[in-house]
């Protein structure tokens, strides 16, 4: 069992301690993802790597019951966190006051692979939640992919199905979300 789990168990415990161990084990796997994920976001954007990883790790250690049952689980939460705070932070820039009229940029299916992370994520989230709606395993592995920036090996081994599979989502996936943002 490796350290980050044992802490992850101690932290569901209730241990108070081990809270402050783990920021220290994770803290540049997590600001590696933060990057991965900001590097797609607008140059003016005023929210740094380190700061999402921050607000991430707050969100997940503030829980009550985290229920992590390993590091996988655990980095699939930080994933979700930070899938949510850049959701959030889209929304308030959404608004007029903050800018809300600028034109969106269209999803191509080149933007879900990496090559350009500069997508709409309202409409991104909007779409990942239908996808969420009608195939819930399909979207995780879209936020593991897309949010955490998981190679389709990680991703697979994470939700504990094959590469093959893994990949038949995926091309699914992008398909789904592509039409929903298309047509939305």
């Amino acid at each position: 069992m490796s350290d980050i789990t044992q802490i992850l168990q101690a932290i569901d415990s209730g241990d108070a301690k081990a809270a402050g161990e783990l920021l220290p084990l994770v803290y540049e796997e997590l600001r590696t993802l933060a990057e991965h994920r900001m590097k797609g976001e607008a140059p003016d954007h005023t929210l740094e790597p380190t700061a999402l990883v921050h607000e991430a790790y707050i969100r997940l250690v503030g829980k009550a019951d985290p229920g992590w049952q390993n590091r996988a689980h655990f980095f699939a939460a930080a994933a979700e966190a930070m899938r949510r705070i850049l959701i959030d932070s889209a929304r308030r820039k959404s608004r007029l006051r903050h800018g809300g009229d600028h034109a969106k940029v269209e999803l191509v299916d080149q933007m879900l692979t990496g090559l350009d992370d500069r997508i709409d994520l309202l409409a991104m989230d909007e779409a990942l939640a239908k996808l969420e709606f009608e195939d819930a395993a399909k979207a995780k592995l879209v936020k593991l992919r897309f949010f955490a920036g998981l190679s389709v090996e990680e991703a697979a081994a994470i939700l504990g199905i094959s590469r093959a599979t893994a990949d038949r989502w995926w091309s699914y996936a992008r398909a789904f979300l592509y039409c929903e943002m298309k047509s939305g």
